[in-house]
C-alpha cells in the first residue's frame, strides 16, 4: 500500500475494480483508497480467481514512490544534467526538434518505440501518431522481443494470432498438458492453480526446459534439452506419433493442408538421433509422445524459452505441427496456445504500433486495409507511410547516417531489455533527440534529452487484452498527481503543435470507439466490443464484429481463418543456435525471469519487498561445472560473450545442465544480462536470439569502486 493524499486531508473512501499492471494474466484486483492510502485487495475474476502474486500485492507502492516523476525534465546543454522544466518548455523542445530533424533528414528521421504494457488505446494512438502526425514508417515496440515468433507461427498455420484460442480454464481440464519453455510458477504464479487442478484430476503435466524450474518441479515429467534444441524435440515427438499410429488422419485430411511434406521431414528425426542432438533420453521422448498421443484432452503451450531464438518461428511451428497432427486445435478442451508475456502483449500487437501493421491486425501494405484505416483517420491513404523495420533493426540504426536521428519512447526501457544492450545504449546516446515518457527515471530515461512524467495504471481508464484474447477494463482510482499527464494527452498536444491532419483525443473512451471502427473487419475485430459490454461480461473475447453478436472465447471450432478454412502444416528442420560454443566461449548462457522482478526491473526494483526477495543478479551454474572452474557459491563471476560482460555472484545448483549457465535479465549496468545476448534475428519474426549464446565464465578480477578503491571479487 502507499500514501496518496496530502497530510491532514480527508477523503471519502473509494474503490476501483481493475487489473494488475504486470503480466498478461491480467489478474483482477480492487484498489481501495481511504485515509490517504491505496490498498490492493484480491478480486474474483475468471483468470486469477482471487489470487495475486507478490508483484500484484505490492503494485500500489509505486503510485507515490519517492522516485516518482512529477515534472518534465530537460537536459541542460551546459551541464549535461537533466533539470526540471515546464510542460510548455518540454513540448516546445520536442516539436522544435522534430521539425528541425525532419526538415533536414526527412520524415523517417524521427522514430517511435512503444511497449507491450500500453493500453489498447495508447498503442492505437501511438501508431496513429507515428503515421499521421509524424508521417514516419519507423515505429516498432518491445513486444517484438516477446511474442513475435509465436505470432508469426500462428498466422502462417492458423491464419490468426491469438495467444490462447480457448479460455484459460481449459488448462485445468487437460488430461495431458505440455509446457515448452514456460515457467509460470515464477512468471505468472496465479496460473499455477490451473496446473494444480490439472494434476489433482489425474492429468499429466510435462515441462520442457533446460533448467529444473519451480514449474518443472511440479511436473510429472521434465525434459531437460540443450538450449536451442526444442525444435528437434518437437520433430521427434511427431516422428514417434506417426510410428505408433497416434496421428489423427481423419482430422488431418478434413481440416489441414501440407502434412505430407512434414511427414517426410520428421521421418529423419529418430529418437536416438534426437537424444544425441538434445540430451533428452529416448525413453522420455517416447513417454511424452505416448502421453500426448493417447490422452483424451491435450493442450500444448509454448513460451519465451522456445520462442526467443533465431529459429523461434520454426520451433513454434514444430509444436503447432504436432498439435495439428494429433487433431487438437478447435477440439473442446484441447489445442495449441502460447503464454503471452507482457500485460498487453496481445492487444499491444493488434492495433498499430508494429512496424508492418495497422489497427485490427491489418497489414500496412494491404491497399484495402490502408483505405479503410485512412478513412477512419480522415487522411488520404497515399499519405500513410509503408512498413518500417523491426525493433532491433530500428534501435541498431539510431544515429547512423541513414537511420533515425530522433526517437520517442513510451512504455519501454531498451537500455536494459534490448539484446546486445551495450551497442543499443550507444545508439540511443548518439541521437540528436531522445524523448522518454515514463513515471520513474528508467535507465533509458536517464540518458534522454526530454523526460515526460506520465500517469500510472491506477490513474487512467482504458482497456487491455489478456493472454486469452479477453478485452478487459482498466479503471482509474484517482487523478494523476499535479504536473503529471497521460500519454494520450501528451500525444494529442504534440499532434496539435505539429499541425497534424486528422483528429486526436486525450479521452480514452473516445479513442477506444475510434479503435473499434478502425479494427472493424480486420482479423482482430473489436467493432462489437464496448466498455459497457466488457463490464457486463467480465471481458469480451475478440473477434467480436458486432454488438448484436456473441464474442469468441474459442476459435477454430468449424474452420480456420484462412482462405480455404484449413490450417497449414509447414515442414521445419532443426538447425544449431546462431552461436555455438567453442574453446574461447565453451558454455551456453540462457536468460529469464525471477518471481519477484518483472521485465527490465524499472518498476519492481523500486519496491522494497520485491527488492528484498530478489536483490540482484546472479549466475546459476551446476556444481560439477563450478568444481571444474574452481568456483565456490557466492564467488563474484565475470561472464563474457563476444558482445560484452556481466558481473554477478555465483549460485550453485544441480537444477541446471552442466554445460549451461543462467542469468536473470532484470538489472542494469555491470549486472545487465543483455550485454551478453545475441542480436541474431529470426528471418520471419525478427526476434533476437535472447535464449542462447556462447560465453565463458571465470572469477572476477579486481573491481574499482566509485570512490576509487579496489574491491576484489
Amino acid at each position: 500500500m502507499t500514501d496518496s493524499a496530502q497530510p491532514g486531508t480527508a477523503e471519502a473512501p473509494r474503490e476501483a475494480a481493475t487489473h494488475c499492471p504486470y503480466c498478461a494474466l491480467q489478474c483482477g484486483m480492487t484498489l481501495h483508497h481511504a485515509e490517504g492510502r491505496v490498498e490492493v485487495r484480491p478480486r474474483q475474476f475468471p483468470t486469477n480467481r482471487g489470487g495475486l502474486c507478490q508483484k500484484g500485492w505490492t503494485a500500489a507502492e509505486l503510485l507515490d514512490h519517492p522516485e516518482r516523476l512529477t515534472t518534465p525534465l530537460l537536459r541542460d546543454p551546459a551541464s549535461g544534467e537533466l533539470r526540471p522544466a515546464s510542460w510548455d518548455a518540454a513540448l516546445t523542445r520536442i516539436t522544435d526538434g522534430i521539425r528541425d530533424i525532419q526538415t533536414r533528414h526527412g520524415r523517417d528521421a524521427v522514430a517511435v518505440f512503444g511497449g507491450g504494457g500500453l493500453t489498447n488505446e495508447k498503442a492505437y494512438a501511438l501508431g496513429k501518431f507515428a503515421r499521421v502526425a509524424l508521417g514516419t514508417r519507423n515505429i516498432d515496440y518491445n513486444g517484438r522481443f516477446c511474442m513475435s515468433s509465436a505470432a508469426a507461427a500462428g498466422i502462417r498455420a492458423f491464419g490468426i494470432d491469438r495467444g490462447l484460442p480457448f479460455p484459460l480454464a481449459d488448462l485445468g481440464r487437460a488430461d495431458t498438458l505440455l509446457l515448452v519453455g514456460a515457467n509460470p510458477a515464477e512468471t505468472m504464479p496465479p496460473l499455477m492453480r490451473y496446473l494444480t487442478e490439472q494434476r489433482d484430476a489425474g492429468g499429466e503435466l510435462i515441462v520442457i526446459d533446460p533448467r529444473v524450474t519451480a514449474t518443472a518441479r511440479a511436473a510429472t515429467r521434465h525434459l531437460q534439452p540443450l538450449p536451442g534444441t526444442d525444435l528437434a524435440v518437437a520433430n521427434a515427438l511427431l516422428h514417434i506419433a506417426l510410428t505408433e499410429g497416434w496421428v489423427d488422419h481423419d482430422y488431418v485430411a478434413a481440416r489441414t493442408t501440407g502434412f505430407d511434406a512434414v511427414r517426410r521431414v520428421v521421418a529423419g528425426y529418430w529418437p536416438a538421433l534426437v537424444e544425441r542432438l538434445t540430451g533428452v533420453p529416448v525413453a522420455d521422448l517416447e513417454a511424452t509422445a505416448r502421453a500426448l498421443g493417447t490422452a483424451g484432452r491435450v493442450v500444448i503451450l509454448t513460451a519465451r524459452g522456445a520462442e526467443q531464438h533465431a529459429k523461434g518461428v520454426d520451433t513454434v511451428t514444430g509444436y503447432v505441427n504436432l498439435a495439428l497432427a494429433l487433431g487438437l486445435p478447435g477440439r473442446p478442451g484441447s489445442g495449441y496456445g502460447c503464454l503471452t508475456g507482457q500485460g498487453n502483449g496481445q492487444g499491444g500487437r493488434e492495433h498499430g504500433q508494429k512496424a508492418d501493421q495497422l489497427p485490427g491486425y491489418r497489414r500496412i501494405d494491404d491497399p484495402a486495409a490502408r483505405e479503410h484505416v485512412a478513412g477512419v483517420w480522415g487522411v488520404p491513404a497515399d499519405d500513410l507511410p509503408g512498413p518500417g523495420v523491426s525493433a532491433y533493426e530500428l534501435l541498431d540504426a539510431l544515429g547512423t547516417p541513414d537511420g533515425p536521428k530522433a526517437l520517442l519512447v513510451l512504455g519501454s526501457n531498451p537500455v536494459v531489455s534490448a539484446p546486445r544492450a551495450t551497442r543499443i545504449e550507444a545508439r540511443l546516446r548518439s541521437l540528436d533527440l531522445l524523448v522518454v515518457s515514463d513515471f520513474v527515471l528508467s535507465e533509458t530515461a536517464a540518458i534522454a534529452d526530454v523526460v515526460l512524467p506520465t500517469a500510472q495504471w491506477a490513474e487512467e481508464d482504458g482497456t487491455m487484452t489478456n493472454l486469452e484474447g479477453r478485452v478487459l477494463r482498466r479503471r482509474a482510482l484517482r487523478e494523476p498527481p499535479p504536473g503529471v499527464r497521460t500519454d494520450l494527452a501528451v500525444l494529442t498536444e504534440l499532434a496539435e503543435r505539429l499541425g497534424s491532419p486528422g483528429r486526436f483525443s486525450a479521452d480514452p473512451r473516445t479513442v477506444f470507439d475510434e479503435l473499434r471502427r478502425a479494427s472493424a473487419g480486420g482479423p482482430a475485430d473489436y467493432a462489437g466490443v464496448t466498455w459497457e459490454r466488457v463490464d457486463a461480461q467480465d471481458g469480451v473475447f475478440w473477434p467480436c464484429p458486432s454488438v448484436d453478436r456473441p464474442d469468441t472465447p474459442r476459435l477454430f471450432a468449424d474452420r480456420f481463418p484462412t482462405p480455404d478454412g484449413r490450417a497449414r502444416f509447414h515442414p521445419v528442420e532443426h538447425r544449431p543456435a546462431a552461436e555455438e560454443v567453442c574453446p574461447d566461449y565453451p558454455l551456453y548462457l540462457t536468460t529469464g525471469r525471477v518471481l519477484a522482478q518483472y521485465q527490465s526491473g524499472a518498476q519492481t526494483r523500486r519496491i522494497a519487498p520485491l527488492r528484498t526477495a530478489a536483490p540482484g543478479v546472479f549466475v546459476e551454474l551446476h556444481p560439477d561445472l563450478a568444481d571444474r572452474l574452481g568456483i565456490a557459491d557466492g564467488d563474484e563471476l565475470r561472464v563474457t560473450s563476444r558482445r560484452g560482460e556481466l558481473l554477478a555472484p555465483a549460485r550453485l545448483t544441480p537444477t541446471i545442465r552442466p554445460d549451461t549457465v543462467f542469468a536473470p535479465f532484470h538489472w542494469a549496468g555491470t549486472a545487465r544480462a543483455n550485454s551478453l545476448t545475441n542480436d541474431a534475428l529470426d528471418p520471419t519474426s525478427r526476434m533476437p536470439e535472447f535464449k542462447v549464446c556462447a560465453v565463458r565464465v571465470e572469477k572476477a578480477g579486481p573491481v574499482v569502486t566509485a570512490d576509487g578503491t579496489e574491491k576484489v571479487g
